[in-house]
């Protein structure tokens, strides 16, 4: 099953992408293990049991009640784990795995080794957790950013074997939506070439809170700039349509020529607190509590909110589900309230307040420091290749001159609900989480077409999807004797120079954002990027 799926046509007016299936079980499924129970962890391992043709198998989990609770859901069900099921740090299952390849090769009875990993552990872990199990020769799926900077990004780039299978968490490159819409574009050039594109990321008011003013992406030190952190996929997803090369096209990738950006942290400080909050810095001790729309008891308990942030209470309080499972719904919110009420002062040690979030924290007092509104400008110039009796035109198609916009914004009424709007020769597109809206300017006629989502599917199903085309890789090369190199192209459909292109070109915007300039692109990626892989 390759990542791009046909579609049917149904009536004049409406095209539906059918649910793709899940792919057949071999004789020995890929064996996964994940590193990091947290939410994106939990997010992969559900993906794993009921998308891919895989079985989870182990958890690295440093939190003993997560761990657990994450085994009983995942693996070893009301059972107690067995050995190589579960691991307090990737340091041990290093070991483990070290000693099982040992006992193995005396002819000793052992588990059978893991195939694949999912690295699901905080952004500034990635690079030591790759460089450690990269020898180990396992296939590897790394949640996104690659890296929080461009070093750490070059030396996972080295550190990886031609023989293992590489992914990035750039899931919504497996959408159903995406995926129609690159078709669409590339393919069947609906929209004729594609001249602009407008891009809006809303991140959202209560979830930028959440994650990017009280939670672990707060500050640039300890995790990345919010482009990085929150829209690198974003910036990818731009770079999928706009410069790589169409499926079964043999030209190089179409480099931008140039990358600006603007931003910066514009809402989310102490300037813009209402007077009416006084010097409360919790929520829990602040008489403006009940108007402030951040209240964090009413975006974690109350009824407006509570069905969109179901899941990143386990964020708040890990350990939310053993309190409502001995003492009721009750016990949990008491547990959850004495979480938010946690709070810092100017004697609490800064490696204490930055090594966790604070979610009862007051969203005008944090320590935060990312953009909360940012931009970036990519421009592209003609860059014609004749492939062998083309005519000059046809060396055009792809690569003629257009520029790009990505407007990553916090405050928004929609959750992370990207829309585009693609601009062509012969029509125009304008795509949300849910549809495409192709107008043709030749015919006059406009055509709607409605990608399947599953409802409640994670990124609008690129989660399942990811894991499905990682996972079916492996299969392919450890069932079906498929070449790594092929199972990569085909079934994951990203090289890893792609990946470093894409957190390149977010280095590269944050660089003309600091310095308030504009890059050209292709001299500093070979300076600073392709002399250094």
């Amino acid at each position: 099953m390759a990542p791009h799926s046909d579609f049917d046509t149904i009536g004049q007016d409406i095209v539906r992408l059918p649910a793709p299936g899940r792919p057949p079980f071999s004789k020995s499924p890929p064996r996964l293990l994940i590193v990091g129970g947290g939410n994106r962890g939990k997010v992969y391992a559900a993906a794993i049991r009921e998308s891919t043709n895989g079985i989870c198998v182990g958890i690295v989990e440093p939190i003993a009640q997560v761990r657990r609770q994450f085994g009983r859901n995942n693996i070893w069900g009301k059972n107690e784990p067995s050995d190589g099921q579960e691991f307090e740090d990737w340091n041990d299952f290093i070991a483990w795995e070290k000693e099982r390849r040992r006992k193995a090769a005396l002819g000793e009875n052992v588990p059978e080794p893991v195939d694949g990993i999912f690295i699901c552990v905080q952004d500034q872990m990635h690079k030591d957790v790759i460089l450690g199990l990269a020898p180990l020769g396992i296939h590897i799926m790394c949640e996104k950013p690659l890296a929080t900077n461009l070093e750490d990004c070059v030396s996972i780039y080295r550190s990886l074997a031609p023989s293992q299978l590489f992914s990035i968490g750039h899931v919504l490159r497996y959408t159903p939506h995406n995926m129609l819409l690159r078709k669409l574009l590339l393919e069947d050039k609906v929209i004729g070439e594609i001249m602009s594109i407008n891009h809006t990321e809303p991140v959202g008011w209560w979830h930028f809170a959440h994650s990017y003013v009280r939670g672990n992406w707060r500050k640039e030190s300890t995790s990345a700039p919010s482009l990085l952190a929150k829209s690198c996929h974003d910036m990818d997803i731009l770079l999928w349509l706009l410069c790589s090369p169409p499926p079964g096209s043999s030209k190089p990738a179409h480099l931008p020529s140039t990358v600006s950006s603007s931003g910066a942290l514009n809402y989310f400080k102490k300037s813009r607190k209402p007077i009416a909050a006084g010097n409360a810095t919790n929520c829990l001790s602040c008489d403006y509590e009940e108007t402030c729309k951040f209240s964090a008891k009413k975006i974690y308990l109350g009824p407006e909110t509570k069905p969109q942030v179901n899941n990143k209470i386990a964020v708040v309080l890990p350990e939310i589900e053993d309190c409502i499972a001995s003492g009721g719904q009750e016990a949990g919110n008491r547990a959850l309230l004495a979480k938010l009420g946690e709070n810092y002062n100017d004697d609490t040690p800064v490696a204490e307040i930055r090594k966790r979030g604070w979610y009862g924290r007051c969203v005008y007092e944090s320590d935060n420091d990312v953009c909360d509104d940012q931009t970036v400008t990519m421009t592209w110039d003609e860059a014609p290749i004749a492939g062998e009796g083309e005519t000059s035109l046809e060396a055009m198609t792809g690569r003629g001159g257009k520029i790009a916009t990505l407007h990553m914004v916090a405050l928004t009424q929609k959750i992370c609900e990207r829309y585009t709007n693609i601009y062509g020769t012969e029509g125009e597109i304008y795509a949300d989480s849910s549809t495409i809206v192709v107008q043709d300017f030749n015919t006059r006629e406009k055509k709607t077409y409605c990608p399947y989502v599953e409802e409640g599917g994670g990124h609008g199903d690129g989660d399942k999807g990811l894991a499905r085309q990682f996972v079916l890789a492996i299969d392919r090369v450890k069932n079906h004797d498929e070449k790594v190199e092929d199972a990569q192209n085909k079934y994951i459909g990203c090289s890893l120079e792609e990946v470093i292109r894409s957190h390149a070109m977010v280095f590269a915007a944050e660089e003309a954002r600091l310095k308030k300039t504009v890059v050209d692109f292709p001299t500093w990626w070979e300076k600073v990027v392709e002399q250094r892989l």
